[in-house]
């Protein structure tokens, strides 16, 4: 007897491997996937502007990557406490206004020269909520952005500031292929991979995280159907149709917890990444598991006799894949 539905899961044309460069960037389930890739060694960017949620903030943040788009204070605005950027995720955020555009910018910077010469993108996007400014927001400290504009990041303003605006599909298809083309003359090579977070949005409501994440998945398969280079992973469906148990989730009954992640990262390596990476994947995992190993008696014979063993391992690994950055671990073990 069958306890989960059967997912057909296609592998990609073309896979991803140890020599590819990776950049992530969408929702807060992006990170699970770029942390899993930067942990296994990958070579990884994720998320150069923060968390984004919606296609336009997905979009935008692409295309200033493209045109390497360089803030200026005027762009900031202040509120509690601290400068932010509405394109920016709070971490961005800092009470020095010249700290935070400097390290916005150095994030733009980085994002551009390094999307230039990847070999994939990673789109995981949340929602097809969007918010707008209102002119309310031009009236304390915060002035909106030419034509009140969308924002990737609400920080906590009073909610008269924004509009709240559920996108159609058309709006999300637009958006995303005019970022596609435009992707396609800064960096032809590059493959596209395009999920859905099976995170649910309850701020929104039930009914209205539905229609929410129905509109993306409509958008990204339009587009898979359409672009060689675009493939989809279905990360929503592996979590609602194929677990579909809140035991997979956390106490917020929002998130999925760390078995569920593990499950769709598992059936990510399997379709997305060769087989001979995934071998590399379960060598480094075990040097990854060894060195946040805890000693209770670090002074110990055996605890050295272990540091030993495992910095010839690292050692021998990093001969035979030179291209791997073990340079923490090796640094780790060889405190004998």
């Amino acid at each position: 007897m069958d306890f989960m539905l059967n997912i057909d899961l296609k592998k990609l044309p073309r896979f991803i491997n140890y020599l590819d460069r990776i950049l992530l960037t969408g929702s807060c389930f992006t990170e699970h996937i770029g942390n899993a890739l930067a942990d296994s060694k990958f070579s990884v960017l994720q998320n150069p502007n923060g968390i984004l949620f919606d296609p336009v903030s997905v979009g935008k943040s692409l295309l200033s990557y493209i045109d390497n788009k360089q803030y200026d204070e005027s762009e900031l605005f202040y509120l509690n406490e601290v400068w932010n950027s509405w394109q920016h995720h709070s971490r961005f955020s800092n009470m020095n206004l010249k700290d935070a555009v400097q390290n916005i910018n150095r994030s733009q910077q980085r994002a551009h020269t390094f999307l230039k010469s990847a070999d994939w993108l990673i789109i995981t996007l949340g929602s097809s909520f969007s918010y707008r400014l209102t002119r309310e927001a031009g009236s304390a400290k915060a002035p909106p952005p030419e034509g009140f504009g969308e924002v990737a990041n609400c920080h906590r303003a009073p909610a008269q500031w924004f509009h709240k605006h559920l996108l159609e599909i058309n709006e999300t298809i637009s958006i995303l292929e005019d970022c596609y083309r435009q992707l396609m003359k800064f960096n032809p090579g590059i493959y596209i991979i395009l999920t859905v977070s099976p995170v649910r949005h309850t701020r929104d409501g039930v009914v209205e995280n539905n229609r929410s994440k129905a509109r993306l998945i409509e958008a990204v398969h339009n587009l898979a159907g359409r672009f060689d280079n675009i493939f989809y992973f279905p990360a929503y469906e592996l979590v609602i149709d194929v677990l579909r148990d809140y035991r997979f989730y956390d106490i917020d009954l929002a998130h999925p917890n760390y078995m569920a992640t593990e499950f769709v990262l598992e059936k990510f390596s399997a379709s997305c990444i060769d087989e001979s990476s995934q071998q590399l994947m379960q060598e480094i995992r075990k040097i990854s598991i060894a060195r946040k190993h805890k000693a209770f008696q670090p002074g110990t014979q055996a605890h050295r006799q272990f540091l030993m063993n495992h910095f010839e391992k690292t050692k021998m690994l990093k001969e035979k894949y030179p291209f791997l950055n073990l340079d923490e671990e090796l640094a780790y073990f060889s405190q004998t």
